[in-house]
């Protein structure tokens, strides 16, 4: 293939530049912090429907978890590596770990929304809000 002379340079750049933004969309796969403990905070949610991952959800009896926009990597959420997923969160010593299953968009990076039950695990609902460590972990 035959390239002018002022290609070559940003070609060899995207060559070594190991993981990068697609179109301004997000970050690359290899970008999601999967095994990173993040200090941040948990909320709750109930509602039913189809979650960002495709599939039929109901966050009032399911044990799954929304996790902050800023770490879905692909136009299509169905087919995000972030679906595949899960999270392990710990509160006040006790550890539970849930499949991701939807999108927070209004969450912070440190944010995530557990479903009604997953948070029921770990405190009382009535709290709303927790102090957590998470991280995502291969099922």
């Amino acid at each position: 293939m035959h390239l002018p002379k002022y290609a070559r340079p940003v070609l060899a750049v995207l060559a070594t530049a190991g993981t990068f933004t697609v179109l301004g969309i997000g970050p690359a796969a290899a970008d999601i912090p999967i095994g990173q403990p993040i200090d941040g905070t948990s909320t709750y949610y109930n509602d039913a429907g189809y979650g960002a991952c495709g599939n039929q959800i109901n966050a009032a009896t399911d044990w799954l978890v929304a996790v902050p926009a800023a770490y879905w990597t692909t136009p299509n959420p169905n087919n995000d590596p972030v679906c595949g997923l899960s999270v392990q969160v710990t509160y006040n010593g006790t550890t539970i770990t849930v499949p991701v299953q939807d999108k927070c968009p209004t969450c912070d990076p440190s944010h995530i929304d557990l479903s009604l039950p997953a948070f029921q695990s770990l405190a009382d609902p009535n709290l709303g809000v927790i102090d957590v460590t998470w991280e995502f972990v291969n099922p």
